[in-house]
């Protein structure tokens, strides 16, 4: 730590003597100076976040990729119609498709999650797992979502969408089974494909995908038990009420936020004020994608906490797809390759990965079902990056695709994947790597899962729900219309404090853009290694770890509630990692 920063926080009566020092000479002018700067670049940057927002909307939201695409199929036209559609990637940059792809390899099927945001972010830019896959030489098809869906729609429908495009694919490459690439939520609808009553074949890749929603310990997930504590999915289902049959995708996004607030609502705003002069570029590319709120419907919401979240019928194969078929995790024959992460607080690797122990008591028994399960862990990048971040997809997935032929030769059995790379470099950017599959057992993920604590919230949640349906949501849809549900749309936090900032609702904003863009030609910012600059990175350091540790005050205070209410969840440990040279450099 250099000496300026030690001042600043160990002792901050001697780091502010120099700056009281320097008053008379008019050094600390110019940091007030360069604050006030800064300031009007940031609130500059929000308006520029909330006009996009707006533009975005008044377009239909199409999706955000960073690739030229055709659409194939669209499946609100289909007899079982969805709001899914299916696009071909024609063009990377200058290279059209004839330019990148080779045709004898398997195409790649990217599904976006529908999670609260829009589509786009498997493709978001060039460094990503469509810019992988069209580098490796994959036919490349992506599959999105409209922001509203069918009036009705269910999962089943989604489903046999799903199913018609894959069906699609096959039908153009027929010499080699498509690879479906699953982001979050769009990991289990993948999963379901291979399970259902039908099957299809090919690998699966599951990134950051939650398949046992019970497993793992409450710090963990801390999610799992806001929803017992808020009685279940009969919340989901009031919301969808109120929005006049849909629910807002907002909402969704306002959880992912709460879970760490020191990122959401400090570290990311902090770091934009900080670094006005060449974070905007960034923020503003990430936001565009993460403040496009995209709904589902009522039945849709419901199925998905009541089978899923709450429910866990996915992993116990109680989940009833429609009539004719329940979904059974054991009919999977696919190869599977699962992508998880330690940092990840939406998808931790025990909900990646605690289903295989369910399915299977022991290496013999996944053996003897002719299955080949690889997975494959980060030691830190978060639930986002496991599908953006640019170093993960120069290696992990770059190293996915290169090595599908090796999964599909391995014998059945449960193996790690381990990336060994060049010392000094852990994000192998030159695509110098090695990839070996470490055979392991069962019993080494040591995945604990405690039914009992969560089988009593999901009684629970059926009471309330039952209770809801018959007394209040009756009431509700009677009392509801569609300018009520849009009003309440335009009122949500997750929208209001973004549009706020807009020329179109806050006229000041035009003396803030006016000025921001004489700034930006007259602007000599201070030095990063200047005094005042130092005690300011250094005190807002400190608010993001105060903001930190009330976070995890708080997911205590709610884990200790939740066990006297239902019981305490287990203690578990890691999954195994590998034993090579270059293990700390992949969990630095």
């Amino acid at each position: 730590m250099n000496k300026s920063l030690r001042l600043a926080m160990e002792t901050p009566e001697r780091a502010s003597a120099p700056v009281a020092d320097d008053v008379g000479t008019g050094a600390q002018t110019p940091y007030a100076q360069d604050a006030f700067e800064r300031w009007i670049l940031f609130l500059d940057t929000l308006r520029e976040r909330a006009d996009n927002m707006i533009a975005h909307e008044r377009q239909d939201m199409p999706p955000l990729l960073d690739f030229d695409y055709e659409l194939l199929l669209d499946a609100r036209s289909f007899e079982r119609p969805a709001n899914y559609a299916l696009l071909r990637i024609t063009r990377v940059g200058e290279d059209c498709w004839d330019d990148c792809v080779d045709e004898a390899k398997p195409p790649v099927i990217v599904i976006d999650p529908r999670a609260g945001h829009g589509p786009g972010i498997g493709g978001f830019k060039r460094d990503s797992e469509v810019g992988m896959a069209m580098h490796e030489g994959h036919p490349v098809y992506f599959v999105i979502f409209f922001p509203e869906p069918v009036p009705g729609q269910t999962l089943a429908d989604v489903h046999y969408a799903l199913r018609d495009f894959v069906s699609e694919v096959a039908r153009r490459h027929r010499d080699t089974a498509p690879v479906l690439y699953g982001n979050c939520q769009a990991g289990w609808a993948a999963t379901l494909l291979a399970a259902d009553c039908e099957g299809l074949t090919g690998p699966i890749v599951l990134n950051g995908s939650p398949l046992s929603y019970w497993s793992g310990e409450a710090a963990s997930s801390p999610m799992r038990m806001m929803g017992a504590l808020t009685g279940g999915a009969w919340a989901a289902h009031m919301i969808s009420d109120l929005g006049d049959g849909r629910f807002d995708g907002a909402w969704l996004a306002q959880n992912f936020e709460t879970l760490q607030p020191e990122k959401a609502i400090w570290d990311k705003y902090a770091t934009l004020f900080a670094h006005a002069d060449t974070e905007r570029e960034r923020f503003l590319e990430f936001e565009r994608w993460w403040n496009g709120y995209y709904t589902l419907s009522r039945e849709e919401i419901l199925a998905i906490t009541q089978n899923l979240f709450i429910g866990n019928k996915l992993e116990q194969g109680e989940m009833q797809l429609d009539d004719h078929c329940t979904i059974d995790l054991r009919r999977i024959e696919n190869p599977m390759i699962i992508f998880a992460s330690e940092g990840d607080n939406i998808t931790p690797p025990e909900q990646a990965m605690g289903w295989i122990a369910k399915l299977y008591p022991d290496t013999d028994a996944l053996k003897a079902a002719g299955q080949r399960i690889v997975y494959m862990t980060h030691g830190h990048v978060g639930h986002l990056g496991i599908f953006v971040s640019g170093s993960v997809a120069r290696l992990q997935h770059r190293a996915i695709l290169e090595s599908l032929d090796k999964v599909e030769a391995l014998a059945p059995g449960l193996y790690e994947m381990v990336i060994d790379t060049p010392a000094g470099d852990p994000d192998c950017e030159t695509g110098d790597f090695t990839v070996r599959f470490v055979p392991r057992e069962v019993h080494d993920l040591r995945i604990a899962s405690e039914d009992a604590a969560l089988a009593q919230v999901a009684q629970v949640s059926r009471i309330n729900e039952a209770a809801y349906s018959a007394f209040v949501s009756p009431w509700l849809r009677a009392a509801t219309s569609p300018a009520s549900a849009e009003a309440l749309r335009a009122l949500h936090p997750m929208r209001w404090t973004r549009t706020l900032f807009s020329e179109r609702v806050n006229p000041w904003m035009a003396l803030v853009k006016s000025t921001a863009e004489t700034l930006r030609e007259t602007r000599d910012p201070l030095p990063e290694d200047h005094l005042a600059i130092v005690t300011e990175r250094a005190l807002s350091a400190r608010t993001g770890e105060v903001l930190g540790a009330w976070r995890k005050g708080r997911d205590a205070w709610i884990g200790h509630v939740f066990g006297a209410m239902f019981g305490p969840f287990p203690v578990i440990t890691a999954p195994a990692q590998a034993d090579h040279p270059d293990a700390a450099s992949q969990k630095e």
